[in-house]
């Protein structure tokens, strides 16, 4: 029952954050590190993704569990260049979109990938990702801090997503925990699929 406010502090950040984020634009003197940590928290379609990688990462646990966070991490950083330089990905909202359908889709499959198979799943769907944040730099930001910005919020919404799977674990024990955290998985590609609806 210890870790049972953890997953309330980690619901309460996923329902609050987009709206403080949405809440504050940033002027030229500002648009650096706080804009770019901002970017990732700011949209329900990035937000649901990172955490699915988070919920992923630690329901296959072993290496998966630091592995699948540091590929989108630093797959993501290689798409902000791209996008930051002004280099054209095709279909990124698409990708985007389907990154939340297709994590959430894997998580309530209880999907056994291969490791080297799912880093690159979510290193292909981080580079959309990654390009969207760079291609939205304001003019003013820098771009160091405003990488920095949203590579940390990025490993920030990992760690809220194996935060919570372990500590749905720890509140409902044996197969319901895991059936409890396919079912979220479920939420989240269903999200996913509202979110394309909606556009």
């Amino acid at each position: 029952m210890k870790r049972f406010p953890l997953a309330s502090a980690v619901l309460l950040a996923g329902l609050v954050l987009p709206a403080v984020a949405d809440a504050h634009t940033f002027g030229a003197h500002d648009a650096g590190f706080a804009h770019g940590f901002l970017h990732p928290i700011g949209g329900w379609d990035h937000l649901l993704a990172m955490v699915a990688v988070g919920l992923w990462a630690a329901q296959r646990g072993g290496a998966a569990l630091w592995a699948l966070p540091a590929a989108f991490v630093t797959a993501m950083i290689g798409g902000g260049l791209l996008g930051m330089t002004g280099i054209e990905l095709p279909a990124v909202e698409l990708g985007i979109a389907g990154s939340v359908i297709a994590l959430g889709a894997l998580i309530a499959a209880q999907s056994r990938l291969s490791l080297p198979v799912s880093l690159v799943v979510v290193s292909a769907f981080a580079l959309f990702h990654g390009h969207a944040h760079g291609a939205e730099m304001p003019e003013a930001a820098q771009p160091l801090l405003y990488g920095l910005g949203f590579a940390l919020a990025t490993a920030l919404l990992h760690g809220a997503g194996v935060g919570a799977a372990l500590s749905l674990r720890g509140v409902v024990r044996g197969g319901t925990g895991a059936l409890a955290l396919r079912g979220l998985g479920a939420a989240i590609g269903l999200s996913g699929v509202a979110l394309v609806a909606l556009a």
